[in-house]
């Protein structure tokens, strides 16, 4: 057992790391998160992320209803019991590859936009860059693809449950 709780710690900070660059959390948000996804029985409460996370309670209060709102986290309680706990939520696949499509759509937009822009008014530096914009742009609209298929792929998943 207790080889397997370092290797816990490092992946709960490795989640917390890729969700504070890809997703813009805060790092105890991201770790709460990570905590939360690698918890073995049917939720947290709210003293065990306190003590799981060694933050005090107005940081973890404040930024467990940050995760709530964006969706990351849910929250049941038990017949008789007060406490809430929080699991992460069956939807958060589906929301980060979406955000992943929002992405790459803007990215697209503005390799478009530079395209348009060099063809229209100069276009020697549209022929000199045309060929590299042009793979990049075919890089993005397959990503754009692949993306969408998944999607539909987990809204299908979904919907059989």
């Amino acid at each position: 057992m207790k080889e397997v709780i370092p290797k816990k710690d490092v992946l709960i900070e490795e989640i917390g790391l890729n969700l504070e660059e890809r997703a813009g959390l805060a790092p105890l948000a991201a770790r709460i998160y990570a905590t939360t996804l690698l918890s073995f029985g049917n939720g947290l409460t709210f003293d065990e992320i306190i003590a799981l996370t060694a933050a005090c309670k107005s940081s973890v209060s404040s930024n467990i209803n940050v995760l709530l709102q964006l969706g990351y986290l849910d929250y049941y309680t038990k017949i008789g019991d007060r406490k809430r706990y929080f699991k992460t939520t069956n939807n958060y696949v589906g929301s980060a590859i979406k955000q992943y499509e929002s992405m790459l759509l803007k990215e697209l937009d503005i390799v478009r936009k530079i395209k348009d822009f060099y063809q229209h008014n100069n276009s020697e530096k549209f022929n000199d860059t045309l060929f590299v914009g042009g793979l990049f742009q075919e890089y993005l609209e397959e990503q754009l693809n692949s993306t969408r298929l998944k999607i539909n792929e987990i809204e299908q998943f979904q919907n059989q449950q």
